[in-house]
């Protein structure tokens, strides 16, 4: 019989404490072991031991984290480098570990070398922004830098064939792994920038692990990109791969067929920009003729009406008018000196010494000097004199003289 001041557990209890005394202690942990007892149920997780010499450990990789990892690569046999989180499946009661990342065992290495390299070229300015080179609109020819019988080629030039027919493309066929590879891929790199052939570059590989991309991990190739004039963009892998070239590149795609569809144009776009910039210019050139038409009429109005022929009309039938009232003045003008005329000449005829010569009265002049004779006393016997009469005149000599009474 137990003690009364002994603590009884439940196995529920007991498990959950040793569950929760583990993950509190070990929140993360890497682990090197081989893959044995690999089971692949049909909820997608996956189940597996990681064992050495003297023990093995249970894992447990579930499907939300094994969809991002390279689970279909995990088999058995395989020296795998495993973090996670140790815990207890309370169920069985088994120790495991919650698997969160794994790489084989040897990517660490690569790993550090990669980061390594990473960081000494970022600081070097590798990757600075300001290196970066901007994506031809519509590039001429597009050269691929990939190996030509791998599927990367195929699924770029598939890509080409459904966005843009027409667009040209140079393949630089060169090895994507093993020995070498990077020196390859840095030389083509080097070859397009001195021909300079194309107006962009594509750099792609599919997918694979670390070790299989290591080639665009190289400084060399790093570099060769860093050097090179012609805009480059990556595509190598999956999404999740991030290779030191990519870095290095003006801009990097997800995928080949990501990379194909970011350098190239789309013709269906381009047909639709066409169409729309063929109509807004058809539009233009409507209004352009409507307008300069409307102006056209009323030039020609205004033409019209400025038109010589049609001034000297307006000056024609001007000088008519100003033809008839001259006319009609000159002839009111005339009308108004005759009577005018008529009077003074009435006036003048009744002031006029002819009337009065007319009446019986006659003017006498001294002859020669034509002195008008008032008084006889002016006139001696002998003497000439001339007599004007009402009609006609008469030259007498003086033989006497008398004087009359002036008061008579």
């Amino acid at each position: 019989m137990p003690s009364p001041v002994q603590t009884i557990h439940t196995v529920s209890e007991l498990t959950q404490t040793a569950r929760l005394l583990l993950e509190s202690h070990f929140p993360s942990v890497w682990v090197q072991g081989e893959v044995s007892n690999l089971s692949r149920p049909a909820s997608g997780h996956l189940y597996f031991s990681l064992k050495d010499a003297k023990a093995q450990i249970r894992c447990a990789l579930f499907q939300n984290r094994a969809g991002l990892l390279f689970r279909d690569g995990l088999r058995n046999g395989q020296q795998m480098l495993a973090r996670g989180r140790i815990s207890l499946y309370e169920p069985r009661g088994d120790f495991q570990l919650i698997i969160e990342y794994f790489e084989e065992a040897g990517v660490g290495a690569l790993r550090q070398a990669y980061d390594e390299l990473r960081l000494r070229l970022e600081r070097e300015g590798l990757f600075a922004p300001e290196h970066k080179q901007p994506l031809p609109r519509l590039p001429q020819r597009i050269g691929v830098i990939t190996s030509p019988t791998g599927a990367a080629l195929r699924d770029v030039l598939t890509t080409l064939r459904r966005r843009f027919p027409s667009l040209p493309v140079l393949l630089y066929p060169v090895p994507v792994q093993g020995a070498g590879a990077g020196a390859h891929i840095a030389q083509a790199i080097r070859q397009a920038t001195e021909q300079r052939e194309c107006d962009v570059l594509l750099l792609v590989r599919g997918g694979g692990s670390l070790e299989d991309l290591w080639a665009f991990n190289e400084e060399a190739v790093a570099r060769a990109i860093h050097a090179c004039s012609i805009p480059l963009v990556t595509g190598i892998g999956h999404e999740t791969d991030m290779t030191i070239a990519d870095f290095a590149a003006d801009q990097r795609a997800a995928t080949p067929t990501a990379a194909a569809e970011l350098t190239s144009p789309d013709r269906r776009e381009w047909l639709r920009q066409v169409w729309l910039l063929d109509e807004r210019l058809a539009r233009a050139l409507r209004q352009h003729l409507e307008s300069q038409g409307q102006r056209l009429n009323a030039l020609a109005h205004r033409l019209e009406r400025l038109h010589p022929r049609q001034r000297l009309r307006d000056r024609a039938q001007r000088l008519d008018e100003l033809d008839q009232r001259l006319l009609v003045a000159t002839r009111q003008r005339l009308q108004t000196d005759a009577r005018r005329l008529q009077g003074l000449s009435a006036h003048l005829q009744a002031l006029s010494p002819l009337a009065t010569l007319n009446r019986g009265y006659a003017i006498a002049r001294r002859y020669p000097d034509g002195e008008i004779l008032r008084q006889a006393s002016r006139v001696n016997t002998g003497d000439l004199v001339d007599i004007l009469l009402g009609k006609g005149r008469l030259k007498c000599e003086i033989q006497a003289i008398s004087a009359l009474d002036s008061t008579r």
